[in-house]
């Protein structure tokens, strides 16, 4: 369902007119952008050329080029007017924003009709090498973890097995062997973005404190912890900008981020201490000694695993539909998430178990005057049902 959903925008932005943008593609690893675009290249009728540069080192910055007169040549033989070019993995190439403008430009001069679709797995580095180098020549679309309903309908998962396994299609294969799924999350997913997309192409000098935080993030997901706190739990010296700044890889490489406290001022939201949560609860299940029939029977354990799915959920979200998520506490107050859209904001509490009190809400709401006070679990909207709505159609 979502590659099927995502070829057919990628499809109408690549046909479209004017023709004269980059389509950069960009998301988290092994969540189908490969397949994405492949299976795309499948369905049209222009010359097609494929590179990627996983395996090239950072410094080769001619490789990009010779790929690109590979894709002119090939364009050039076809006798056709247009054609696409997709280069994979395009943030590890040192300077490649600069090298794609420079290709770009020529080929506007010479009216070369080459289509250009960049694929990329940090967010970071990407994001940075558009506005620095690419302003008014591309376009984004931003491929995700997957939902619940995405992968239900592809893998016919049930409530249960997405909070435990996640949206990661690559694993939903191997869950009848779990020990066996957990080793391909650990290692193909969890090491690998670790150590592709931040040690390999960011500046960080402590790797196993940012290592040790992933790990600790995962343990604490939905909980808040200050900075200070977060040393002494990982017993590191330090300081709390380094561990801001490695939090912030990690989110955008699309592993775990700090949500921020909800406040009308800026300032103060980035300087609240941060709520751990992940992107895919897949990450934290795989880390754990217990299967999944222990945690689910366990109510505790499972109320927390089902506050992370939601968290995952609205967080991704987030990403495409562009609302802001928070979360609030004041005293003993405290609401899960705070979403803000177009100048509105909804409080968002989650209760997996016996419906409980609201105090929290009932704060919030004197206090800020929400559009909607919304509860999810018993006693509101299920949890089931809550993890296939789009959150922007609260509003």
């Amino acid at each position: 369902m979502y590659e099927r959903i995502n070829k057919q925008i990628l499809a109408k932005r690549i046909k479209s007119e004017p023709r004269r943008h980059i389509q950069v593609v960009y998301g988290p690893r092994q969540v189908g952008k490969t397949t994405l675009v492949n299976q795309f290249s499948e369905q049209i009728s222009l010359p097609y050329y494929y590179a990627s540069s996983d395996a090239v080192f950072a410094d080769q910055v001619f490789w990009l080029e010779q790929q690109w007169n590979a894709a002119r040549a090939m364009l050039t033989d076809s006798g056709k007017n247009e054609g696409v070019l997709v280069i994979d993995e395009i943030q590890k190439i040192q300077g490649w924003s600069e090298i794609v403008k420079k290709l770009w430009d020529e080929d506007t001069r010479n009216k070369t009709g080459l289509k250009v679709i960049l694929l990329g797995s940090s967010r970071l580095l990407i994001q940075r090498g558009l506005t620095e180098s690419l302003a008014g020549r591309f376009e984004t679309l931003y491929v995700g973890h997957w939902t619940f309903a995405e992968m239900q309908e592809a893998f016919g998962f049930t409530p249960e097995q997405y909070v435990w396994y996640g949206g990661y299609p690559g694993g939903a294969d191997l869950i009848a062997d779990e020990e066996r799924w957990k080793q391909y999350i650990r290692e193909s997913l969890i090491e690998t973005s670790i150590f592709r997309d931040i040690l390999l192409l960011t500046r960080v000098d402590k790797p196993a404190l940012m290592r040790r935080l992933f790990e600790l993030g995962c343990t604490l997901s939905g909980q808040i912890l200050s900075y200070n706190k977060i040393m002494g739990q990982l017993q590191e010296a330090g300081n709390t900008t380094t561990l801001a700044h490695y939090l912030n890889l990690l989110d955008t490489a699309g592993l775990i981020g700090g949500l921020e406290k909800y406040s009308p001022a800026i300032i103060r939201q980035r300087a609240s201490s941060p709520k751990f949560q992940v992107h895919n609860t897949a990450l934290i299940s795989a880390q754990q000694i217990s299967g999944m029939n222990v945690i689910v029977n366990s109510h505790e354990n499972w109320g927390s695993w089902v506050e992370s799915a939601i968290g995952a959920h609205l967080l991704n979200h987030s990403m495409t539909q562009h609302y802001k998520l928070f979360y609030w506490r004041h005293g003993n107050h405290e609401v899960d998430f705070i979403l803000e859209y177009d100048g509105r904001i909804i409080a968002l509490e989650v209760k997996s178990g016996t419906p409980g009190k609201t105090h929290g809400m009932d704060a919030f709401s004197r206090k800020f005057k929400p559009e909607k006070s919304i509860l999810v679990g018993e006693g509101g909207i299920p949890w089931q049902e809550f993890l296939r709505l789009n959150p922007v159609n609260l509003f």
